[in-house]
């Protein structure tokens, strides 16, 4: 055993029993690199990684590979969930050096941490144009040797590249933010043009945008939902629904037990790299409770409304089944493998389905795509060629009947699925992606009404701040095993407080809006760049690390500045912090003309655009029945608005001081903290929003 078997990632315990002298992420690692004057390897990947696994057993368990490694190379092992910091720097490397990247991600470094060569995945003998990974250490171990100099002089340049790489999106290099000029920037053409770029890579056939892979793109689904409820482009609301009824009825969503895959492999979602993130799920049910709230109360758009609800639940009670915590902490993901084969506990052969649901076989694989010779590798994927609805309709079936029939069906063969071997969980808690999902409850909660997701969203809140806050309240990035652990990184932050502010605003406990105001102080405080006036990844009292870099891009996940733009508007809004939004816009003025030109790689940062462009209304419910209030307001699909409600008014909140609380509880609309006239019913409040 190396010494990982010390660690608690998963991932990093997966390699324990390797023939390789493997060291976690750790300064012992580095001053050997530096006392035997040897390279480093650091080799990236995490968990649910299908590729890493391969890499595994090919190469890392091969004591001849291994004993190579051992003898040239300091080895280290970073599991990138738990340590992005870390894979962001040498991702980059890797991205610079062979203009792509990904997972397992192999990166050379000097002793001092700087990289000088990266690559992905290495066969263990050469093909697919790729050298074999002896081959690679054995060249790279020369040149070490023999060319020194050379070496430290790529280390060098890529260095300089990545620093140089952070600030290349900003409009301005001078210190500090730009001022915003006198006439805004944030126009409607601005909007306009940053949906036209997006509409140039709409994929009109199959849904989403460019060809394959196809990842879900949850973030700008988002942003067309809000132009469309800005401008009325209807192009814009048909392109997203579309989408995600594809996405939805296509292979990437599991039929049969909820829940989204992280991408499919081909253009028309029908194949899935199979494993299950959190962070996925967690933003495509806070899309869907988007779109649910816009169709809610449409009755030509009734059966989509309908879809969406359900998968909604079956979402989230995949969630609640297996990936939550019995303290309420939710885990991280589910591996793409069982039995060492990428997709084998989610695909079936039409044999075994018809011996599981007999007579209502026939239907069930017309339904959901089935067929002899099967859709992938000679098994079948379910996936929805139309719904149950349209099926019933299309063959003269009662439609309620036939859906019941389904969900029996689907029921049958979920007990079955259940009885097989299953896909490797990684159950270590991110602080992170666990606000992403307490979000995607509280929206989920907003918008179906259903209890316990109010109650899992405020459960999850609850367990980050007992159990991943240290004694001088620092938040921290990963939990497990009752121990917190690395200190968090700014996207922990931001989703975090951007949490809270979602959680506040389904129950209302002014506790949450105080933690999410400290958590902004910290932010400040730690992660502040006064060169640039955005915000580091890492905070200034990490020392672990080459350099310390920003998070711009939106990629899977939102970026932490861009979540930290749309934080500082609300909390400045909630707070009358007329500073923090100002900062927020200044961000903003800095991104806007990259957002607009590449809205694909920057789609929070496009919604923040949007809420500056048509400011957010300030909503303030005070009175006896003021809860009751809010939560039908919450109902509806308001973007770029902030709620807030009391029943007897709270001084210390700037939105709700001086309010006076009725019976019957006032709403007042207000924008920039002018208000219309305060009404009482929701009649009202639906007629003054329309005319604001």
């Amino acid at each position: 055993m190396n010494r990982l078997q010390y660690e608690t990632s998963p991932y990093l315990l997966q390699h324990a029993a390797n023939p390789v002298d493997w060291y976690p992420w750790a300064p012992e690692a580095f001053e050997r690199a530096r006392a035997e004057n040897k390279p480093i390897l650091v080799s990236i990947g995490y968990s649910a990684c299908h590729w890493c696994h391969v890499m595994e057993h090919e190469s890392f368990e091969n004591p001849d590979v291994a004993a190579y490694m051992n003898e040239r190379y300091i080895n280290i092992k970073v599991d990138r969930e738990e340590r992005p910091d870390v894979d962001a720097i040498y991702m980059e490397a890797c991205q610079i050096l062979t203009g792509s990247g990904g997972w397992p991600l192999n990166c050379f470094l000097t002793p001092e941490g700087k990289p000088f060569f990266a690559g992905t995945y290495y066969p263990p003998r050469p093909a697919y144009n790729r050298p074999s990974w002896l081959q690679v250490l054995q060249h790279l171990a020369g040149i070490w040797e023999t060319q020194r100099s050379t070496v430290y002089e790529q280390a060098e340049k890529l260095m300089g590249h990545i620093q140089r790489n952070d600030n290349v999106f900003l409009e301005k290099t001078a210190p500090g933010l730009a001022p915003v000029p006198a006439e805004s920037p944030f126009t409607p053409a601005l909007l306009e043009n940053i949906f036209y770029q997006m509409r140039e890579r709409f994929d009109r056939a199959e849904g989403g945008f460019g060809g394959a892979p196809k990842f879900p793109s949850s973030m700008a689904i988002q942003y067309l939902l809000n132009y469309h409820w800005f401008t009325g482009s209807t192009e814009a609301l048909e392109h997203a629904l579309f989408s995600l009824d594809k996405m939805v009825m296509g292979g990437i969503y599991d039929q049969i037990g909820g829940g989204f895959a992280r991408y499919a492999t081909d253009r028309e979602w029908l194949v899935p790299h199979f494993e299950k993130m959190l962070y996925d799920n967690a933003l495509l049910v806070s899309v869907l409770a988007d779109a649910y709230q816009l169709l809610q109360n449409r009755s030509d758009e009734s059966d989509r409304a309908a879809l969406y609800r359900e998968t909604i639940e079956e979402t989230l009670a995949f969630v609640h089944r297996e990936l939550t915590h019995q303290k309420g902490g939710f885990y991280s993901a589910l591996d793409a493998d069982s039995e060492g084969q990428e997709g084998k506990f989610y695909v079936w052969s039409k044999t075994e389905i018809e011996q599981v649901l007999g007579n209502d076989a026939a239907d069930f694989c017309a339904c959901y795509g089935v067929t002899d010779e099967g859709n992938w590798e000679h098994t079948n994927i379910l996936w929805r060629p139309a719904t149950p609805g349209a099926y019933a309709q299309k063959n003269d079936l009662d439609a309620q009947a036939f859906a019941q029939k389904m969900a029996e069906c689907r029921e049958k063969l979920f007990r079955e699925r259940a009885k097989r071997v299953r896909p490797g969980l990684d159950d270590k808690v991110l602080s992170g992606w666990n606000a992403l999902m307490a979000t995607a409850y509280a929206r989920a909660y907003s918008a179906l009404g259903h209890e316990p997701y109010r109650e899992a969203a405020v459960r999850n809140i609850e367990f980050i701040l007992e159990n991943m806050t240290g004694a001088e309240g620092r938040l921290y990035h990963s939990w497990k095993n009752d121990r917190p652990r690395i200190m968090a990184v700014l996207e922990d932050y931001a989703f975090l407080i951007a949490a809270l502010l979602d959680v506040w605003q389904i129950s209302f406990n002014f506790r949450y809006l105080t933690y999410a105001k400290t958590f902004a102080e910290q932010v400040f405080a730690y992660f502040h760049d006064a060169e640039t006036g955005l915000f580091f990844f890492t905070a200034a009292d990490q020392t672990d690390l080459v350099l310390r870099r920003k998070d711009l891009y939106d990629n899977a996940t939102p970026s932490g500045n861009s979540t930290m733009a749309h934080n500082l508007q609300r909390l400045g809004i909630l707070f009358d912090r007329t500073d923090w939004r100002e900062h927020a816009t200044r961000m903003l003025n800095n991104m806007n003309a990259t957002v607009e030109r590449y809205p694909l790689s920057f789609e929070r940062w496009a919604l923040a655009i949007a809420y500056e462009t048509y400011p957010y209304k300030e909503i303030a419910v005070v009175g006896a029945n003021a809860f009751e209030k809010a939560r039908a307001i919450r109902e509806r699909f308001l973007p770029g608005s902030v709620l807030a409600a009391s029943v007897e008014g709270n001084p210390t909140l700037p939105l709700l001081a001086g309010k006076t609380a009725e019976p019957d509880a006032l709403i007042y609309v207000c924008r920039n903290y002018t208000c219309q006239k305060p009404v009482q019913t929701l009649d009202e409040f639906d007629k003054t929003i329309q005319d604001m």
